[in-house]
């Protein structure tokens, strides 16, 4: 795994998330004004995964309202995959959520996207319904995924190994 800290999505970031999106995303990406508004959003976090020469290899977008969270959108650079990026992000954006006595997450996958809803599910979120024909491009299903209470012993357990698992890939 490369060196990686944390930063606040920031202007500057948005050349690499933009190359994020396209590789990802295709021409279904997001536009660079759509994240803009995010890094301007009151209830937005947006995190990067930023590497030693200050490169944004993947970010997680979310919204917190409340005791909630909702996981907007996560990426990982194609020749970064793999490698914990993810992993490392979502274990950055969960502590966040504990710091702010967040209690609940949750998100919308494809519902083709077998790999995301993989590292999903080791992080404790369930399958809770369907948003039919939820994607524009293709009218795909979107699996609505939520975590039970952070904070249940339960999951502060699974979070812990988590955490304990990114240890290991990152030495």
């Amino acid at each position: 795994m490369p060196m990686l800290k944390i930063e606040k999505m920031q202007l500057y970031h948005l050349d690499n998330i933009m190359e994020i999106e396209s590789k990802c995303y295709g021409e279904h990406h997001w536009a660079r004004d759509s994240f803009v508004n995010e890094i301007n959003n009151a209830i937005s976090e947006y995190l990067c995964a930023v590497n030693e020469t200050n490169r944004c290899l993947g970010y997680l977008g979310m919204w917190k309202i409340i005791d909630e969270a909702h996981v907007t959108n996560l990426a990982v650079h194609p020749d970064f995959q793999r490698q914990g990026v993810a992993h490392f992000l979502i274990v950055n954006s969960i502590e966040k959520c504990y710091e702010e006595k967040i209690k609940y997450i949750t998100l919308e996958v494809r519902a083709s996207n077998e790999k995301a809803k993989r590292i999903y599910e080791k992080f404790g979120f369930k399958s809770l319904g369907v948003r039919k024909k939820y994607y524009q491009d293709n009218n795909e299903d979107a699996i609505i995924m939520w975590t039970e209470n952070i904070f249940s012993e339960g999951y502060k357990k699974l979070f812990n190994k988590n955490k304990e698992y990114l240890k290991e890939i990152l030495r």
